[in-house]
């Protein structure tokens, strides 16, 4: 994949993908995103954090992805590459399948492509200010874009909490690693939506880092 770093491009060809679930901070949140996720059929997880293993070509900063049926929705979150010895923030969606989720949520992981946005932060730069960094969602709805996610850094545990949890060094030693470390309750309850804008801003310089995405569904074939 290629990437861009400071307006350079990067090639980074991650061996593995984490998808770390169940990561809030605050309990209260943990339940929230428990519960709405109940609501559409989703077994609470045996404990939290989760770290799911999916395929490393999942991750993608295509702008249109595809999807079996009409039940999948992306979720904003923080994505940690570390490659090379070196480790770098960027943004991603972690599109699920919320159909299959009901029977498995680390099935439903597995099947959905996990758009990115090609641009990354050096970790070094960004570390002092990690949990005042903004993410935000929106989905496209009847034509016009409405507000779906928002929330720091700071809502989710620790991010080098998560990376030993999910054992990161070991796993980018064995060809490098993708993880998306979890995300914040939607606005309106979680749901499906043809198209999916995220974006990721640093208020300390008040840069942002974006990307868009479209779902084209296909035939769910019986």
């Amino acid at each position: 994949m290629t990437f861009i770093l400071n307006g350079a491009p990067l090639d980074i060809a991650p061996a593995h993908l984490v998808v770390a679930g169940w990561t809030g901070r605050d309990a209260a949140a943990i339940q929230h995103h428990i519960d709405e996720l109940a609501a559409l059929g989703v077994k609470p997880p045996s404990t939290t954090p989760l770290f799911y293993r999916v395929a490393a070509p999942l991750l993608t900063t295509a702008a249109q992805i595809e999807a079996v049926g009409p039940n999948s929705s992306g979720e904003v979150e923080p994505l940690i590459l570390q490659v090379d010895g070196r480790r770098y923030l960027g943004l991603a969606s972690d599109h699920t399948d919320r159909a299959l989720e009901a029977h498995s949520v680390a099935m439903s992981k597995q099947v959905c492509a996990k758009p990115c946005a090609a641009e990354l932060w050096p970790w070094e730069e960004v570390e002092p200010v990690l949990e005042d960094i903004r993410l935000q969602s929106w989905i496209q709805e009847r034509g016009a874009w409405v507000p779906y996610q928002d929330g720091t850094i700071a809502s989710i545990r620790p991010l080098a909490d998560l990376i030993a949890g999910a054992d990161l060094d070991g796993l980018a030693a064995a060809g490098g690693v993708a993880m998306m470390c979890g995300t914040f309750g939607a606005k309106g309850g979680v749901r499906p939506a043809a198209r999916f804008r995220m974006a990721m801003t640093n208020p300390a310089t008040g840069r942002s880092i974006t990307h868009e995405y479209e779902t084209v569904t296909l035939a769910e074939v019986a």
